[in-house]
């Protein structure tokens, strides 16, 4: 299973979890579920793998990150929204954008642009063009407009760092 796999299940439990009925931790460890997992193979072919250590351990921390954190995430999303209310957009692309926001701002081994450019892809699989097109706008204003000082005109994207196909940071 590589990155982007993981980041796709990991958008669709943020997804379930939007609801607030389970804990990220109850959400996690019943969809995990040896029995659970292996239904879900049978009808969907993204689950047709069970993540490894490595997967399992982006997964977990991007959901629990996520939970966490909604807040903080909702509250930029409305800032650089103009006029939108969280309530207003879809929850699919609210999934999305948390997800790509988590890594933004979290996860340091993961270069912006990998996190946009994922995000944005996930948008035009999982809702209309339009949702693409406002993913992509809302993640590039937050992460230009949240560079540090000094840093407003570098590119929003980690350039000490180099990525492979899935946003993960390889060794120059």
């Amino acid at each position: 299973m590589n990155r982007s796999t993981a980041r796709e299940i990991a958008i669709q439990l943020c997804f379930a979890g939007a609801n607030g009925k389970l804990s990220a931790d109850e959400l996690l460890d019943s969809f995990f579920a040896e029995e659970h997992y292996a239904s879900l193979a049978a009808e969907d072919e993204l689950y047709s793998e069970y993540p490894d250590d490595k997967q399992m351990d982006y997964i977990r921390r991007l959901v629990k990150l996520i939970d966490e954190n909604r807040n903080e995430f909702d509250g930029f999303i409305e800032r650089y929204s103009h006029g939108w209310k969280v309530e207003r957009i879809s929850k699919t692309a609210l999934a999305v954008l948390r997800c790509a926001l988590c890594e933004i701002i979290y996860m340091d081994d993961i270069p912006d642009s990998a996190a946009i450019n994922e995000a944005v892809e996930l948008a035009k699989r999982f809702s209309e063009p339009a949702s693409a097109r406002f993913v992509n706008g809302m993640l590039g204003a937050i992460s230009r407009g949240e560079q540090p000082e000094g840093k407003k005109d570098q590119p929003a994207s980690k350039p000490e760092q180099k990525s492979d196909e899935d946003g993960e940071k390889q060794d120059s």
